[in-house]
């Protein structure tokens, strides 16, 4: 069965994400070159599913379909897959939210794993760019903050991600958040994607 995706389509980057598995979402500087990505990185985000024990299709990444194209902007070129896709504003059932809150941990766990297993320094871009580990850390674990807010969930806040698991699961029925927040949905793909996204730039540069 192909796996449902949508893509986000900038001037000059193409993000393609899955809509039932948050934080598995790539990109490319063309739609071809997105979904090329999105399918190479199908065993990494297998890992995942497996950390949230659900499970994940026999074959995930050898085809797609396409429910969305939208329209990206500043936030897609700069590398951030910035935009809700329509399905994000259904409503969840219990069963829904309880797979999303589960594979919001499952990227945070991966996260830590990794970070708690990479060297300080990692290697250099070729232009001698990239943070450090601790850096991204620290840059990793500040985003958290801004996504909870963005989930209706005001400072000051010490358990920061067990109140992001608890708005996801109380979420039921809930399309939006007030206060311009973000549909969970979108929420908890863009919160995952931060997660794995970094966790896979320090064990690619740990190497």
């Amino acid at each position: 069965m192909a796996t449902s995706i949508y893509l986000e389509s900038g001037s000059k980057r193409v993000f393609a994400c899955a809509l039932e598995w948050p934080g598995w979402c790539r990109s490319g500087k063309t739609e071809e070159e997105a979904l090329a990505a999105l399918a190479t990185y199908a065993s990494r985000y297998a890992v995942v599913a497996r950390e949230a024990r659900l499970q994940f299709p026999n074959g995930a990444g050898s085809s797609f379909e396409v429910m969305e194209r939208i329209k990206g902007s500043f936030d897609t070129d700069f590398g951030v897959p910035g935009r809700e896709a329509a399905p994000d504003r259904d409503p969840l059932s219990r069963q829904e939210a309880e797979n999303l809150a589960g594979l919001l941990a499952a990227s945070w766990t991966i996260f830590d794993r990794v970070v708690a297993a990479a060297p300080p320094a990692l290697r250099k871009g070729p232009r001698g760019g990239g943070r450090d580990r601790d850096a991204i850390r620290d840059h990793v674990i500040g985003a958290e903050s801004m996504y909870a807010r963005k989930m209706g969930i005001r400072p000051p806040q010490t358990a920061v991600r067990e109140a992001m698991l608890e708005a996801v699961r109380n979420a039921t029925g809930t399309p939006l958040v007030p206060d311009k927040g973000w549909p969970v949905r979108y929420a908890v793909r863009r919160a995952a994607w931060h997660e794995l996204d970094h966790a896979w730039e320090i064990e690619d540069r740990s190497r």
